[in-house]
């Protein structure tokens, strides 16, 4: 009777849910076939390594994997406003990204599916995130703006200053939003509506162009809204998954081959994007998570899983020449600068720690704790579980994982995130159900 009673609920989605399965069908079969479909006109470059590490198989959750993920939970319980039923980005503080807010829903599924909270719990908490999802003033009218207050949706720029117009649009992050949209489209028919809703109200296809992913921005001098191409290496083609599965356009942006070269770190051939900053005005980042996420929200095809294997094999390979732990991504920081991107490769140089407008901060390097526990669900080696021992200390008792270890002296980066116990808890859901 209940699933009865939710089919009846749905049937005016039906169509709906019909013509988005087309469009995921049309996607996977892409996905599926990325090692020939997907390449550019010359032929992938990307060459399958002498050895492989296979990806470690569905085999259900320790005693130890259900603590680490009720951890990451309380994050979730500790920074949810009451008035929006959003999650703030950062412990205590209430602002928020539409990536985030990603993450947030995300996390909500895995703990579902995990058995960490019930249905009833469930349904309330994304009841009340997607009506506010669908209440959010859109920048230019068109789509979510790069900030918001968590409190009162009001559109901010990222200090959390109030900006009536709004700053602008990541397409990044409205593509990762696709993700748990589909998800919820597919799995969770009664919150259908909601999602119709917020799909009738964005301009998703308006951040495409020529199978591009375009942000958009202010120009300081003029005022006037610019679009720009927005994506490097890693996560344009992670972004670029996540749209396809709405029948959208962005085959280009999926391209793991048009702008590659490879340099040597640590004994292996990384892959990095060949746009340079100079020419380009955006920095390319070789980090974890992107390989990471598509790890665990797509499964990884014949590119990305080579490209994974190679970056995941440099920081093993760090730690062997030179004892270091090493799990980089990029994260939040307890001091200034507040967010550094710890990279593989990065600006020419290998294992370089920068900052949004470039200046490097190697000092500052830390190990990632979502990191280390996505390298663990993938691959699960003696490695693995010797980082998993490293970052043990970042748990806490009230607010989930905080964000890593400094390299330099051991000591913990303490400040949680949304990001970071959201892939923490996928990595689980990962684990249990592929």
């Amino acid at each position: 009777m209940m699933l009865k009673n939710n089919i009846l609920k749905a049937r005016s989605h039906i169509a709906f849910c019909i013509g988005l399965c087309a469009a995921a069908a049309i996607a996977l079969s892409v996905e599926t076939g990325v090692a020939t479909s997907l390449r550019s006109v010359e032929g992938s470059v990307i060459q399958a390594s002498d050895r492989s590490l296979d990806l470690s198989p569905v085999a259900g959750l320790s005693d130890e994997d259900r603590h680490a993920a009720r951890v990451a939970w309380r994050y979730f319980q500790a920074n949810t406003q009451p008035t929006t039923g959003l999650v703030n980005s950062v412990h205590n503080y209430p602002s928020t990204t539409i990536w985030d807010q990603s993450s947030y829903l995300l996390a909500l599924i895995s703990a579902q599916r995990i058995g960490i909270i019930d249905f009833d719990e469930f349904d309330r908490r994304m009841g009340a995130a997607l009506s506010s999802l669908a209440a959010l003033p859109l920048f230019d009218d068109q789509l979510p703006n790069k900030a918001y207050d968590t409190r009162n949706l009001q559109m901010t720029n990222y200090q959390n200053q109030p900006v009536d117009r709004g700053i602008g649009w990541s397409a990044l992050d409205v593509a990762r939003m696709t993700v748990p949209m589909n998800i919820i489209l597919f799995d969770y028919p009664e919150h259908a509506p909601q999602i119709s809703q917020i799909l009738s109200r964005w301009k998703i296809a308006n951040m495409l162009a020529n199978g591009q992913l375009m942000g958009a921005r202010v120009n300081e001098e003029t005022g006037h809204t610019e679009l720009i191409q927005e994506g490097r290496l890693g996560y344009e083609e992670y972004a670029a998954r996540a749209v396809g599965l709405l029948g959208l356009d962005a085959l280009k942006a999926g391209l793991y081959d048009d702008y590659i070269r490879f340099v040597s770190v640590a004994g292996q051939q990384i892959a990095v994007d060949s746009r340079s900053y100079a020419e380009y005005d955006a920095h390319n980042y070789v980090v974890s998570e992107p390989y990471i996420l598509t790890a665990l929200e797509f499964g990884l095809d014949t590119d990305s899983k080579e490209l994974a294997y190679r970056i995941y094999l440099a920081q093993k390979g760090r730690f062997d020449q030179a004892g270091i732990p090493t799990a980089v991504s990029e994260d939040n920081i307890d001091q200034a600068p507040y967010f550094l991107y710890n990279t593989v490769y990065a600006n020419g140089k290998s294992w370089n720690t920068l900052a949004e407008d470039g200046s490097t901060h190697d000092d500052k390097r830390t190990v990632s704790t979502k990191a280390v526990f996505g390298w663990d669900a993938l691959f699960d080696t003696e490695y693995t579980a010797l980082l998993r021992d490293y970052i043990a200390p970042t748990e806490t008792a009230t607010h989930g994982w905080v964000s890593g270890v400094y390299e330099a002296d051991d000591a913990i980066n303490n400040v949680a995130t949304a990001n970071t116990n959201a892939i923490i808890l996928e990595t689980f859901q990962y684990k249990l159900n592929g």
